[in-house]
């Protein structure tokens, strides 16, 4: 992997970050070399071409020790097909299918079933594919999606949604089933697609900010960092230290919200509204806390191109100390209660196992890959501006089960704490923000941020004059949803609710 690193040239944005421009034979080798290496797929996406004459290309992100390389295969004829990925990186399968829905470039993998068009425009139409054409509208149909079938004696299918009987987001899960043990379970998400990678293109460079931070509510601030790291990359500047800091406040309490959330969820899967009532009441005291410290209880545009929005004052830093050691200490005690509770530990334990191989095997990222010994932190592994300076605390297991991740999310919880505590105290005297000029020249950057879910990506590029021709976003959830599939072999059905809470993954993050 060395020799490919070292022939990268620097792109801006996140800090060690390189592009390599390939051929079709090399596309392959490094994509070979870097899993070989135990290097990971962050993202994959494809480009048409454009007015300015540029080529179509398909580009790949991978993550290999400290540094992030970005492999880039022009495409000279879009109707001829690239090398897909899925041998050697599973998760691949539904970023390719995605990006023929989107921009016409196909890869050879056998899977050609499409991801995001659910009948919903016309085949031959490509949204993302220079020129942009306005679609006819699609003429009603039946979406006759090719599930994969398991015969057998005994076999029967579960088809539940895509529509759920509760406020979560479509998605359809097809369970082959003998008896109440599952054999496979096959997904189909997409149906929240928004059409945000286009939005992003009528946007202004600067006005932009505000749609990443609403691409997934759960992870508002991780994905406005990673876009606005991106910006301030194709302008070179240099955002204050105390905006950094603040920054990172605002990522732990995010982190932090939705782990106290996910902790009572979990609870009340498994039969303990005890748990769902305490944690509940904590996370909204925390969002009554940060609404007085921040002035909003959650922080979308609190993260702008050149630092943060507002500052914090003394009295309000004080107040947000106070409470993250008190939280820490009713965490404690609660996880003393989950850990003792019988119901909980037989419902946890051993459920939705994926062992450390598998993991490895299907690129398990982010919290749930943390849970099956895949120990990435960006944080920790790659620091980025003030992380280089805050020392965290991996935390990581080898279990893989809901136990597993229930407790990760316990360990990160008081790390959490401690990390709030810290920043808060070491923050930096000065502004806040910048002014952020314009960029020169059309240009490219990544922003790469360890959001509470996992690695949030942005690609970005500049068209010139605050125009935007290519906004990519990337969630971890690409890579997570199809181990949820293996997570459940062998288990029975009533356990999938528990199961696919453990992980916690995003619909709309993933359905852009």
């Amino acid at each position: 992997m060395t020799k490919w690193l070292s022939r990268a040239v620097p792109v801006r944005g996140s800090p060690g970050t390189g592009e390599l421009v390939v051929n079709s034979t090399s596309w392959i080798d490094v994509a070979h070399d870097v899993s070989s290496g135990g290097g990971q797929l962050a993202s994959l996406w494809t480009t048409s071409g454009d007015e300015s004459g540029n080529h179509a290309n398909v580009r790949a992100v991978f993550l290999i020790n400290a540094s992030v390389l970005i492999v880039t295969l022009p495409i000279v004829d879009d109707s001829l097909s690239y090398r897909g990925l899925e041998t050697l990186f599973p998760s691949a399968v539904r970023m390719q299918r995605a990006a023929f829905d989107l921009t016409g470039i196909r890869s050879d993998a056998p899977d050609q079933r499409p991801w995001l068009r659910h009948a919903a425009w016309p085949a031959h139409w490509h949204p993302l594919k220079f020129p942009a054409m306005r679609s006819e509208i699609a003429a009603k149909s039946i979406d006759n999606y090719e599930f994969v079938r398991v015969e057998g004696d005994g076999v029967h299918e579960i088809p539940v949604g895509p529509v759920h009987a509760g406020i979560i987001e479509p998605g359809h899960f097809r369970f082959s089933i003998v008896g109440e043990k599952v054999l496979r379970l096959e997904e189909r998400l997409g149906y929240v697609h928004k059409g945000i990678e286009h939005r992003f293109t009528e946007l202004h460079l600067f006005e932009a900010h505000r749609l990443a931070a609403r691409i997934c509510g759960d992870s508002a601030v991780a994905f406005s960092w990673a876009y606005c790291q991106a910006a301030e990359g194709l302008t070179n500047v240099r955002v204050p230290q105390r905006g950094l800091y603040l920054r990172a406040l605002a990522l732990e309490l995010e982190r932090l919200q939705n782990h106290l959330g996910d902790l009572g969820a979990l609870g009340n899967d498994a039969g303990f509204a005890f748990g769902l009532a305490q944690f509940s009441r904590i996370k909204e005291h925390l969002l009554r806390v940060i609404n007085g410290a921040l002035g909003q209880r959650y922080l979308f545009d609190w993260i702008v191109p050149g630092g943060t929005a507002r500052d914090i004052d003394a009295a309000s830093s004080n107040d947000l100390i106070a409470f993250a050691h008190e939280v820490a200490s009713e965490v404690r005690h609660l996880r003393q209660i989950y850990e003792e509770h019988s119901g909980l530990r037989d419902r946890f334990s051993g459920a939705g196992r994926v062992e450390v191989q598998l993991a490895s095997q299907l690129g398990l990222t982010g919290l749930a890959g943390r849970a099956s010994g895949q120990s990435l932190d960006l944080r920790v592994d790659r620091p980025w501006p003030p992380y280089d300076q805050l020392a965290v605390t991996k935390c990581v297991r080898q279990e893989g089960d809901v136990a597993a991740r229930v407790a990760l999310r316990f360990d990160e919880v008081q790390e959490t704490c401690v990390l709030i505590a810290k920043i808060l105290r070491e923050l930096p005297w000065g502004p806040v923000r910048v002014e952020t000029p314009l960029p020169n020249v059309p240009g490219f950057a990544v922003g790469l941020i360890e959001g509470w879910r996992g690695p949030v990506l942005i690609a970005l590029q500049n068209g010139g004059e605050g125009k935007i021709s290519r906004c990519h976003a990337h969630d971890p959830s690409w890579h997570n949803w199809p181990v949820l599939e293996h997570a459940i072999i062998d288990n029975i059905v009533p356990d999938f609710p528990l199961i696919n809470k453990s992980f916690n993954l995003a619909y709309s993050g993933h359905d852009l």
